[in-house]
């Protein structure tokens, strides 16, 4: 399941870019590229979370290697379900909602990568969901995020700049 997302985006970015081939240029790739991440890893991604610590709640206590029936994992539920809305809500609210939104899931997503790593040094907790892809994931994805959110605002063409 955890390439099923990023697979996603890739698809989406492809498609993007092959159907708007006629007028890509540097600010319109990273666009398509930022965009894409977070609607779909960050939306899409974020909402499949919230239903993952909803309603299976006592398999991803197991997949984290965390004991099941903790009420904080309702609370991580909808803390997910907010970042999904955000990031669909990208869609079609830009400029500052994005750095916003890439603020927020960056100091949640590095929260929970800072927790993962403190669970293998105090605790050994190698569970699948607490060690390997799902930490990479949660310090690599915000990173992507910051680096094409300040290559997008980079390329802008500001006004009264030339074309």
């Amino acid at each position: 399941m955890l390439y099923l997302w990023p697979s996603i985006t890739l698809l989406v970015v492809v498609l993007l870019l092959v159907k708007n081939r006629n007028s890509l240029n540097k600010n319109k790739i990273i666009e398509i590229c930022l965009l894409s991440l977070l609607v779909i890893m960050v939306g899409l991604g974020s909402i499949w979370a919230f239903m993952g610590h909803a309603f299976m709640s006592a398999q991803m206590a197991a997949y984290i290697g965390w004991p099941a029936g903790n009420p904080f994992q309702l609370e991580v539920a909808f803390t997910n379900l907010a970042f999904g809305i955000l990031g669909l809500l990208c869609w079609k609210i830009r400029d500052n909602f994005w750095t916003a939104t890439i603020i927020g899931i960056t100091v949640f997503y590095w929260g929970a990568a800072y927790i993962h790593a403190m669970e293998i040094i105090n605790k050994s907790n190698y569970a699948p969901g607490n060690s390997g892809i799902p930490v990479y994931v949660d310090i690599i994805i915000p990173l992507i995020l910051i680096v094409l959110l300040i290559a997008y605002k980079k390329t802008m063409i500001k006004p009264g700049e030339a074309v």
